[in-house]
């Protein structure tokens, strides 16, 4: 999947109004999934996603996953979009949900491995078998 068919993505699931407002909770989401997820785990995440996405997710990395539930994360990224969290969750579904969808099946499961199973459904799946 290339950069602009990404944002493209989240714009429809999202029903953003343009691809800048798309841009901006996408980069919103990513950081956080950043912070969440293992330093070499986020590596190999950004090997699989378009430029410049790949690239804001190493960015945004931190020396250690820091360990946080769903509710947290949502406040996380309603903090950097200056929304409330019950937007927040809508927008981290739009991008994670064509996240799950522009990497590996393979991939995919290494980053739900690393989360409690209520991030599942904001990727779009019911739980982390699938």
């Amino acid at each position: 999947m290339q950069h602009h068919e990404f944002l493209v993505r989240v714009r429809e699931l999202g029903e953003y109004k343009s691809q800048d407002e798309a841009a901006a909770v996408t980069e919103a989401v990513l950081t956080v999934l950043a912070q969440r997820i293992n330093p070499g785990e986020v590596d190999d995440l950004a090997s699989q996603l378009p430029e410049p996405l790949g690239q804001k997710l190493t960015e945004a990395r931190a020396q250690q996953a820091e360990s946080f539930g769903v509710e947290e994360f949502n406040r996380r990224v309603a903090e950097r979009i200056g929304a409330r969290p019950r937007t927040a969750e809508w927008d981290a579904s739009a991008v994670l949900t064509t996240l799950a969808e522009a990497v590996s099946g393979g991939e995919l499961n290494q980053i739900l491995s690393q989360l409690p199973s209520g991030y599942a459904v904001l990727f779009g799946k019911p739980d982390l078998t699938n």
